[in-house]
Order: C-alpha cells, then structure tokens, then sequence
C-alpha cells in the first residue's frame, strides 16, 4: 500500500465517492493527480468534496504521513487490495479501506461476533466470557467492540481460552477507546489478534462513529450472538445489521424482569437462535468438541475454597477489597491474604490501589 492509498482513504468523502474515484482513474495515484480544473468532470463529487480534495493535496505531506502510517504499525488495506477480507467485500456498504494494527481475522477459520450491553449485570458478565473463552478454545475468532460491559468481557474470554480475538473501534486503530481497556488492547495484540477501524489514525471516538462500525462487527463474523440488550439498544443495531448481511443471529435468554433481556426476548421472539450453553451451539456450528471444560474443572479443583470464594467475587472489571469483603462475607484479613495468594498464582492482579481483576 503507498502513500496515494493513504490520502485516499483519508479524505473526507464518502466510500462510495472513493471508490468512484479510484475507479474512474484506474488507482489512488490518478485520483491524486487529477487538475483541479479538471473536478467538475466528475458529477458524483459536489463543491464540498471537490473543495476538500484540493485542500487535502495542499495540507498533506505525502510521504511523510505514510511514514507516520508505518512507524505505528498500522497496515491500510482498500477494499481493492486482494487482503481485504471477503466476508466484506460482500457486504453492500463495506468500508473504503480499514486500517489494522496486529492482524485480520484467517478466513479459513470461523468468526463469532459477541455484542451486548456496556452497563451489564453479573449474569450477562458470565454467559459472555464462558461463551468466548470456550468457542475461543475450539478455535473460532472472536469478534467485538473492545468497549466497557460485554465487548471487553467477551475479548478477555476469548484470550483465556487462548484464542484469537479482533476489536473493531469507534476510533483510529491507535486510539484505545474506553481507556480503561489498554490492557486488554495490548493483550489482544500480543495473543495475535488484530486492532481495526476503518477511521484513520489519530481520530477520537464520537457517538456516530460506533453505530457505523457495527456493521463491520457483524460483516466480519459468520453470526452474530448477542448477549444482554435492552429494547433500544447498539446490540440490536448490530443484530439487524448482521440479518440484512445474511448472518445468522444467537441471543442470549434471561430473566424475564429484566431490562437488560428484553432485547434478546425480542430478538428470540423474532426467529433468533436461543444461547442454550457453548457446548451445544459449538454443535449447531458442526465444530467437534474437546476437553476444555475438564481443563477448566481441574484449574478450579487447584483452588482452595477460601481462595474460591475471593475468587469468584473478582471480575472483569475493577474492585476493591471492600466489595470483595461484602460478596464473599470474609473478614479483611482474610480477604488481603487471599488476594496476595491469587495473584502470586496468576489468577487476579492489582490494577490500581487495592483493585483487583481477573485475568
């Protein structure tokens, strides 16, 4: 890819005008060239665009941009390069270009998107990280958002169960968005998974930008499962997406109290798949199962049961010893022991001063 792509990919006009232009002028380095006397030839470009390009070639430092481009490790793939992921290619609003840190999802092998709500409950928590550290096991792809709740809990299952996982961002592929997740961005990186967004480097995350880039979510998967949502929600943004995309979509069943299932009741109610456990959709997908789950079995038996209980009361995201105290009904003594325990054997660590996570 060269420096021609690059301030392509990064002007302000649409995709569609894009690749008209790529088209019409054979490559990104025609676009480039065209006199700007010679813009009005083309009708699709408005006065807006055809002022942007002009300015863009005045403001742009070619070669240096691209430097920039490289020295962050960001890879650029239009969607005219042969890299560019099929399963794209064949949605009918796929992105000019996407820009990738660490890798793109094997198409040779199957990509699960797990999407659901930020602010979610404890059970939403735990079907999310079981689902993906169990299908991450059998070596399906997990796909998501890297955002707070059931994206970055789902990318954390899926690493634990030593697989690979992908984050699509609302932002430039080297603007970690929420920044809590930083570890989380660099693990999925060091697993061999991949950072991707179609915004270039550099640009903030903005509300209008995560609706858009769920339809990437759910172009890159083979189906989509959705795990909490509420009646209004991203997730079912996503879930429609992925429907209209020719995916099939898995919710997940809760309380029926709750107004963090009635997306999914909804979306079951319509014709969705129903997330019964892993084990069972692993066979709906006609993937042969292993002994993951007697792994998991036998790492739990290693666990005394003080440090079970401390255990179970850490999560995915942050909490202090006092949480810790009030879930497991231990005195702080005992909770402080336990967690100096859990943490020399891998199990949690300190994020912060006296806050702890699972990892």
């Amino acid at each position: 890819m060269d420096q021609y792509e690059y301030w392509l990919s990064a002007l302000s006009i649409s995709d569609r005008k894009k690749m008209m232009l790529h088209a019409y002028m054979k490559s990104a380095k025609g676009a480039y060239y065209i006199e700007e006397t010679s813009l009005h030839r083309f009708q699709f470009l408005n006065e807006t665009d055809r002022n942007t390009m002009s300015q863009a070639k005045k403001i742009w430092d070619l070669q240096g941009e691209y430097d920039g481009l490289v020295k962050k490790q960001i890879r650029l793939y239009t969607c005219f390069d042969p890299e560019y992921p099929k399963k794209l290619a064949d949605i009918p609003d796929k992105p000019y270009a996407l820009y990738v840190k660490g890798n793109l999802p094997d198409e040779r092998l199957m990509s699960v998107a797990v999407v659901g709500a930020r602010s979610c409950s404890r059970y939403g928590e735990k079907h999310a990280y079981e689902f993906a550290e169990f299908l991450s096991g059998h070596g399906v792809q997990i796909i998501s958002g890297l955002a707070r709740g059931i994206d970055g809990v789902s990318q954390r299952g899926a690493l634990m169960g030593r697989g690979k996982t992908f984050a699509v961002l609302g932002s430039g592929a080297d603007v970690c968005y929420p920044r809590e997740n930083i570890g989380l961005y660099g693990d999925i990186l060091e697993m061999g998974g991949g950072i991707i967004s179609e915004l270039p480097p550099g640009t903030q995350p903005r509300p209008y930008h995560f609706p858009k880039r769920n339809r990437i979510i759910s172009g890159l998967s083979d189906l989509v499962l959705v795990m909490e949502a509420r009646e209004k929600s991203g997730s079912l943004i996503t879930a429609d997406l992925a429907l209209d995309q020719g995916r099939d979509v898995y919710a997940l069943p809760g309380p029926v109290d709750s107004s963090l299932s009635m997306g999914c009741h909804q979306l079951i109610r319509q014709g969705a798949g129903i997330l019964i456990s892993p084990e069972m959709l692993l066979e709906e997908l006609g993937i042969s199962g292993g002994n993951l789950q007697e792994k998991k079995t036998e790492a739990k038996k290693m666990l005394e049961s003080l440090e079970n209980m401390v255990y179970s009361s850490v999560v995915l995201y942050p909490r202090n010893i006092g949480q810790i105290m009030d879930e497991s009904g231990l005195s702080a003594q005992e909770v402080l022991e336990t967690l100096v325990s859990l943490e020399i054997k891998g199990y949690i660590k300190e994020i912060s001063k006296n806050y702890y996570i699972r990892v």
